[in-house]
């Protein structure tokens, strides 16, 4: 079996694009940090991320458990022949790591990997937001983002080192075979009904707290 790797390493500053006087909503300004841009050059990485990358959106977005995105460069040939949203490619999504062989089914919460001088460990599954959908003009895109469970997911930093693209993707341990990022999607968005499911996942101990947060109210009937 091949060993996965950071095909592409993505940093980006919050910008704001679009017209504010704009009549169609597609069309008015808004600002994100999700525009990322290759980078060829070693880049520290912090518990709090990349080294000159940024994020717009403090509440949902960044902070030590979503420290770094990582998204499959596999799903863009899905996303531009299946689902026909033309020019999206990697970075695509916003993600800082554009990896290759592995995708939601071969990843696992708590997952640890060496990644260069670092070593990153699997948090958790990102939530799809409204911003694809804003800057590919795809209203329902984070729906479909949902749907499809192509979602990437989310590295905590345990160790700080610098990294850069090309490198691999070590996996140095496996705690949870049993919580693949495809499957915790399913329990979020597909067995919602399924609480002795919702608490075994909950009772996964390297699972963010944020995700942790949303099944328990799941579970208190909110």
């Amino acid at each position: 079996m091949k060993t996965p790797y950071v095909q592409t390493l993505l940093v980006g500053k919050v910008k704001q694009v679009g017209n504010p006087h704009a009549t169609n909503p597609l069309d008015k300004q808004w600002e994100s940090g999700m525009f990322k841009e290759n980078t060829e050059m070693e880049v520290w990485l912090s518990k709090s991320g990349l080294k000159g990358d940024e994020v717009a959106d403090k509440k949902n977005h960044g902070g030590p458990e979503k420290a770094v995105f990582a998204y499959p460069v596999s799903h863009y040939d899905y996303w531009q022949c299946e689902r026909n949203i033309k020019g999206i490619d990697i970075g695509g999504m916003g993600e800082n790591l554009a990896v290759a062989l592995i995708d939601e089914h071969s990843v696992c919460i708590g997952d640890t990997y060496s990644f260069g001088d670092s070593i990153l460990q699997v948090s958790q599954p990102r939530k799809p937001c409204w911003k694809p959908g804003r800057r590919h003009r795809t209203i329902d895109l984070a729906m479909q983002i949902q749907d499809t469970g192509r979602t990437g997911w989310y590295f905590r930093v345990l160790k700080e080192g610098f990294v850069e693209g090309g490198e691999e993707l070590t996996l140095l341990e496996r705690p949870y075979p049993e919580w693949t990022i495809a499957r915790c999607n399913e329990v979020m968005y597909v067995n919602k009904d399924d609480l002795i499911l919702t608490e075994k996942l909950v009772a996964c101990e390297l699972l963010a707290e944020s995700w942790k947060r949303s099944l328990v109210k799941r579970l208190n009937g909110k």
